[in-house]
């Protein structure tokens, strides 16, 4: 199809055309669950919810069934990718997740949210809440998921997630400040180059091009149809008077610094701070990288300090 038939095009990830095809540029691939063969993960498909369909993979370390009866942290993961792309099941999740899972010797639950534009905000929303409470089932040790019945310790949970799943990190941990969950401890969230915006620029945004300002309300109205703009406290969280609310004893910011939203992730410390929150914020920047550059070079000496000091904070 020529360009002329298209509806949206937020390249490199999806392209809609105005016949209503969607085409997505990244993200499809998917892997099976295993056991790694090197750090010895477990890892296992599990439904949360049949309708609406919320699949979710399950980690488990070797030191899990090496001692069986200490509880492990538990994590739960929200993928990137605009709200409209990747999932849990794609290689570079199921990597990352792993190699997480192994080094931090906790136990996690990464989650399959509804994609736009088949299903707009706040699908995803309702579906990573739907997760968080289907997880929080099992605190007293009789859910219907035997590993983390087993092995998570329900006063040790973390959030983590990256761009846009960084954004859903950060709106659940709202919810769960708000509405609490029963045997559940939100210890901490961690965002990994979250997907923040405004219409008012932050820190160097004053010079950012004007297609990319566009490209990212762009993204926001295309996931989010019924949004008031990118003001809408979803997405820029200084215009959310529940704020200060946020669920958790600490957070980590993870920025890059030739990320087109890197100044979003400094400003959301700052505005933590002045929220009446009581809670601990750091932010950590790596230098002369990207956005989301640890999935696409997960071995590079910025991505593995990036990771080293992930682990350190789920510990």
């Amino acid at each position: 199809m020529s360009n002329e038939d298209l509806a949206h095009d937020f390249s490199p990830m999806i392209k809609v055309y105005k016949d209503g095809r969607v085409e997505r540029l990244m993200g499809i691939e998917r892997v099976p669950p295993s056991t790694h063969p090197e750090n010895g993960v477990q890892s296992k498909d599990v439904v949360i919810s049949q309708d609406p369909a919320i699949p979710a993979r399950i980690y488990i370390p070797k030191t899990s069934t090496d001692s069986p009866q200490t509880k492990l942290p538990l994590l739960i993961y929200f993928h990137g990718g605009g709200f409209c792309v990747e999932s849990p099941f794609s290689p570079a999740y199921h990597s990352y997740v792993n190699t997480l899972v192994s080094e931090a010797n906790v136990v996690a639950v990464s989650v399959d949210y509804r994609l736009v534009p088949e299903h707009p905000l706040p699908a995803a929303y309702d579906d990573s809440w739907a997760a968080i409470k289907w997880v929080a089932s099992h605190f007293d040790g009789n859910g219907s998921e035997d590993w983390l019945n087993r092995f998570a310790d329900f006063q040790r949970v973390f959030f983590a997630g990256d761009s846009s799943g960084a954004n859903i990190t950060h709106n659940m941990a709202v919810k769960l400040g708000c509405e609490r969950l029963v045997g559940v401890k939100l210890v901490g969230i961690v965002l990994v180059h979250p997907f923040f915006w405004g219409t008012e620029p932050v820190g160097a945004e004053l010079t950012t091009p004007a297609a990319t300002k566009e490209y990212m309300a762009g993204v926001w109205r295309f996931a989010c149809p019924s949004t008031c703009g990118s003001d809408d406290p979803l997405i820029n969280p200084a215009k959310d008077p529940k704020l200060g609310e946020l669920g958790c004893e600490k957070v980590l910011v993870c920025v890059a610094e030739k990320d087109g939203l890197k100044d979003r992730g400094w400003h959301y410390s700052e505005i933590l701070k002045k929220s009446g929150w009581n809670g601990a914020v750091e932010v950590i920047e790596s230098k002369g990288e990207g956005h989301v550059f640890h999935l696409f070079n997960p071995i590079c000496d910025n991505a593995v300090a990036l990771k080293k000091k992930i682990v350190s904070f789920l510990n």
